[in-house]
């Protein structure tokens, strides 16, 4: 058999050196082991014993001891040539003998009876003459497959043959049979020199174009993940473990070590994945604190679902600085093990996504972006392909309007697709089991976290230990040992002075207070009472971060942070721009800022840990702290691996002692849906959908739907007023009367279908209250557009929902109106809002003329976009029109969604057809908002404004530019960029131009594809 055919399997080889004094054999040459002779008889000797026929070893592994290839000496080769001649010169002798009469040449024994001997006998192999008794060890694994075949191929020979002599009797056969057993004699002779060297060749001396190493490691991923898929194919519940790391290859072991730092995993994180229902592919929902490590799990499932199940992954997020982080983070294990990781936040991410043929994708996703993106899969039946749904914060099901989101996308997985795993990463509940009824999954829970937490309450100058087994739950800890004098007293009655300075700035902490403007008050109070050491600690790096500031303000440094930083605090809330944050979070994580003043969502947000947690207060705003809001805070304490210990201290006043009590000790609120919320806003949402999707066309179906969500698992406690039933009929009529919806009567009943209007409000995400006001305002804006200013187009694409947190200065609306083109001002007539109107309202003067104020603020949080986008400088803006910073900033992020979701809308209506390229450019300016060459490295997540100017003036000017950077070049070229952070950027943009490289492939092959419907030969004819 040509070694070519044969079945392969690799075996795992340790690719160490062995001595080579033990590998010295007869194979190897006389000039190698010191002038020995070669014997001519013997039995061979191997390098590898014990292994089976069948296992080759790879390239690493030295087969033929001190030989780099077979080829360099021939003296086995040599040899089996020279048995071959002998053989045939034999041949040649017999075959002149059996001309002769064969009975005159047999000899006589004692008894007269004829005995062949040794010599006599014809063989069928030349290795024949090694002996039978002595059968081959430790042989190569070619060698021995070989020397195999040929005592199998002798066996059937002698079976063929019976005990039938080699020599014929009878003289008139005689010279037929010679010259048959001549031929197969030789042609199996020259078959086993033929093969023999076929297969030391195949095995030894096929060159290689690389490295061993590299062939070695390659060979153990593949094998690693075909052994993974081919057991999660056949595993059964008694499977524990599906291969070298859970299932993957150890490359990717070796990755998250190279990439995060992880070297082993927690015993719980071992164990929920080794969990039977996680072999099996069921639902799942785990649940632990904060910070015990729930997401690596996560990354770990999806990895195994790309790369062994060959399918593509949804990951949720809540918000997009989550989504961003997450998609640097996991780049470059898209990179290493050729998957992609596409952004889908913002006005990012296509619908529906690139199709891909060799390659799979992980969709890291907002809760919005998530809808939409399985709408459009299954829109385009393709819901099949995606195998995995992660869910993180699952508890935010809870939620209000986004809660709802979240619930209508995963029943439609539930209900749409039989083969996607749901994975959801969740707060301990209450009322987990009703989660665990809707998604049909099971449940794990532990109370793990990797660095033990303390909880504390402060009254007056007293710390108590939370401590539930105590009767008031409170257990006295210590009295508060700093000397404050009577001004300081006044100043800071809390004494947050005194607790911060308890670890900084050796060990951080972060505040939470209850207002934004409590956040900057708190931090510029403790600066004024900290010791000048504390400017000293690490003072060159605060510089850098102030420059930075400075730099991504245009010039222009908040004076709360120019004052605080340089002792190493800041504040961090919705008033920052998005740069700010993220240089303050940067800073905050390396360390060289010890303290943040924050408000409760930061908790939420990207993962800052502390030392010790301090709530300033137990409200948000004027609200009461719920008990998960709670958690989620003092959860920050305690850093894994730098921290022994983490705490927390909740300060209260008398007042609040009693409900402080059951905020600490209380048990967890339950969840509960959210699609009856805002006067059932989300199952009408989710009615249009369902029926534009054609999942469900009838008040049955529609029912039927319905019992596969969290609503229909808690209809006694939500629907006591009105049954499912006929809050569904009520949903059905009023998309009847919005004309988003029709109905037609069939055989089986009504049947509902979904309008034009309703399909581009469901395409579009746009909401149920405002689709009409949207179509009026498209349809209008189309009957005298403005082309030659982005104004019109703002003012259309402006968010509904902003308009109520801003109230017009008339005297600074005024002033930029006059500053207006006269086209400009008639287009702002046109929509509503005349000059006189606005300069009747900066006078003070009464408007007899009747004003829709909706429209008046829209229009001037037109010109804010409108002057945003000139000018590209977030500060000046926000000081021209005396808003916050941090108000533009969402200001801008809201209006850039929104634009893509008036896109969408837009691409349903034929009537609005000139909006589409229009709104196309429109959404990238707002969405970056800086000056156009700096757009293509604004692509890459996490790269901010000032960043993207640093590079473009070293040079990085594209995205290849960007791809192709060495990162230690990058961090020496820029100012305050680490390692890490150069590393994710670049592998962020070599994913992205990835992306887009891919796409760009997928185009051209989908063009020269042979349509699917292409007419036949026959069908021709016939036509």
């Amino acid at each position: 058999m040509n070694a070519a055919e044969q079945e392969i399997r690799i075996k795992r080889v340790s690719s160490r050196k062995r001595s080579r004094d033990s590998l010295k054999t007869h194979l190897t040459p006389a000039r190698k082991r010191g002038g020995e002779k070669c014997p001519r008889n013997g039995r061979f000797s191997s390098i590898m014993a014990g292994i089976k026929a069948n296992e080759y070893c790879s390239d690493s592994e030295d087969l033929f001891g001190d030989y780099d290839s077979i080829l360099e000496d021939s003296s086995l080769l040599a040899k089996l040539d020279d048995a071959e001649q002998n053989e045939r010169q034999r041949d040649v002798q017999t075959k002149a003998v059996d001309q002769q009469d064969f009975t005159t040449l047999r000899p006589s024994r004692g008894n007269g009876a004829w005995e062949p001997s040794r010599e006599d006998l014809l063989t069928d192999s030349i290795l024949d003459g090694l002996g039978d008794d002595e059968p081959f060890e430790d042989l190569p694994a070619s060698q021995l497959e070989f020397q195999e075949r040929v005592h199998e191929n002798g066996k059937r020979s002698k079976l063929q043959d019976g005990d039938k002599t080699s020599t014929p009797f009878r003289n008139a056969d005689v010279e037929r049979n010679t010259e048959v057993k001549t031929e197969r004699r030789t042609k199996a002779r020259r078959s086993v020199t033929d093969q023999m060297k076929r297969t030391m060749l195949c095995n030894a001396a096929a060159p290689s174009g690389v490295s061993r190493s590299v062939v070695l490691k390659e060979a153990v991923v593949s094998e690693e993940i075909s052994v993974a898929m081919q057991a999660m194919e056949t595993v059964s519940a008694q499977t524990t473990d599906l291969g070298p790391f859970f299932g993957l290859p150890t490359k990717v072991k070796d990755l998250i070590y190279k990439l995060r730092g992880i070297k082993s995993l927690y015993d719980w994180q071992e164990t929920c994945l080794n969990l039977d229902c996680v072999h099996q592919r069921k639902n799942l929902i785990y649940s632990l604190p904060t910070s015990g490590g729930k997401t690596l799990v996560a990354e770990i499932l999806i990895l195994r679902e790309l790369l062994c199940r060959k399918k593509d992954c949804l990951f949720i997020l809540p918000y997009i600085s989550l989504v961003q982080e997450k998609v640097r983070g996991l780049a470059s294990f898209g990179l290493e093990l050729d998957f992609m990781v596409e952004e889908y936040a913002g006005s990012k991410g296509k619908f529906p996504p690139v199709k891909r043929r060799n390659q799979r994708s992980l969709y890291v996703a907002t809760i919005e972006k998530a809808h939409s993106l399985v709408n459009s899969l299954i829109e385009t039946n393709r819901l099949e392909n995606l195998g995995l749904v992660v869910v993180d914060e699952l508890h935010m099901l809870g939620d209000g309007s986004r809660g709802a989101v979240i619930e209508m996308t995963l029943a439609k997985v539930l209900y749409m697709s039989k083969a996607a795993q749901i994975i959801g990463m969740s707060a301990t509940l209450g009322n987990i089991t009703d989660l665990q009824t809707f998604l049909r999954a099971e449940n794990y829970t532990n109370d793990f976290r990797p660095v033990q937490l303390k909880e504390y309450v402060k009254l007056k100058d007293t710390i108590y230990e939370v401590d539930p087994k105590e009767e008031e739950c409170f257990r006295f800890s210590r009295l508060l040992n700093f000397k404050y004098s009577s001004s300081m007293q006044k100043i800071d009655p809390d004494h947050i002075i005194a607790l911060v300075t308890e670890v900084i700035p050796t060990h951080s902490c972060l505040v939470f207070c209850p207002t934004k403007k409590n956040c900057e008050n708190v931090a510029g109070m403790i600066c004024k009472y900290l010791k000048e050491e504390f400017l000293q600690h690490r003072e060159a790096e605060k510089a850098v971060l102030l420059r930075e500031l400075k730099d991504s303000g245009n010039g222009s440094v908040c004076p709360v942070l120019r004052r605080t930083v340089p002792f190493g605090l800041a504040y961090h809330h919705s008033g920052l721009t998005s740069e700010e944050r993220k240089l303050v979070e940067e800073a905050y994580s390396n360390g060289v800022l010890c303290l943040l003043a924050c408000t409760s969502t930061l908790a939420a947000g990207i993962n800052l840990p502390a030392r010790r947690v301090i709530l300033r207060s137990p409200y948000v705003a004027t609200d009461f702290l719920k008990r998960s809001q709670y958690k989620q805070m003092v959860g920050r304490a305690g850093r894994a691996g730098i921290d022994t210990e983490g705490e927390s201290i909740l300060i209260l006043q008398d007042k609040d002692r009693i409900m402080a009590k059951s905020l600490v000790c209380a048990p967890m609120e339950n969840c509960y849906s959210n699609l009856m919320h805002d006067d059932g806003k989300g199952i009408l949402s989710l009615t249009l959908s369902l029926i534009g999707l054609k999942i469900a066309q009838s008040v049955a179906q529609m029912q039927d739907f319905l019992c596969g969500t969290l609503l229909y698992v808690q209809q006694q406690q939500l629907c006591v007023q009105k049954s499912l039933t006929e809050v569904v009929q009520q949903c059905v009529d009023l998309l009847k009367d919005k004309r988003l919806i029709t109905a037609t009567a069939d055989a089986h009943g009504e049947s509902l279908q979904v309008t034009k209007l309703g399909k581009a409000t469901y395409k579009g995400s746009v909401d149920l209250s405002y689709s009409d006001e949207l179509y009026r305002d498209l349809s209008k804006g189309l009957e005298g557009l403005l082309l030659n200013s982005y104004l019109h187009l703002l003012y259309l694409v402006t968010p509904y929902d902003m308009i109520a947190q801003c109230k017009p200065d008339w005297m600074i609306y005024f002033r930029q109106f006059t500053l207006l083109s006269a086209a400009e001002q008639k287009m702002s007539g046109a929509v509503g809002v005349p000059e006189s109107f606005v300069a009747r309202k900066a006078a003070g003067q009464t408007v007899k003329r009747s004003v829709n104020m909706v429209v008046a603020t829209r229009m001037y949080l037109a010109l804010v976009l409108f002057s945003l986008l000139k000018e590209t400088n977030l500060w000046s803006v926000a000081d021209k029109f005396q808003l916050s910073r941090g108000f533009i900033q969402t200001l801008l992020s809201s209006s850039s969604a929104f634009c893509s979701c008036v896109l969408h809308f837009t691409e349903e209506l034929e009537e609005l057809w000139p909006f589409k390229a229009l709104l196309t450019e429109l959404t990238r300016r707002l969405s970056y908002c800086v000056k156009a060459e700096l757009i293509p490295l604004m692509e890459v997540a996490g790269v901010m404004e000032s960043r993207a100017k640093q590079l473009y003036n070293a040079g990085y000017k594209t995205l290849t530019h960007l791809a192709n950077a060495d990162p230690a070049v990058l961090c020496n070229t820029m100012e305050n960029l680490y390692r890490k952070q150069a590393n994710q950027m670049v592998a962020s943009a070599k994913m992205l131009l990835n992306e887009k490289a891919a796409a760009l492939q997928e185009e051209v092959d989908d063009l020269l594809m042979m349509p699917i419907d292409f007419p036949s030969t026959l069908q021709t004819q016939r036509v």
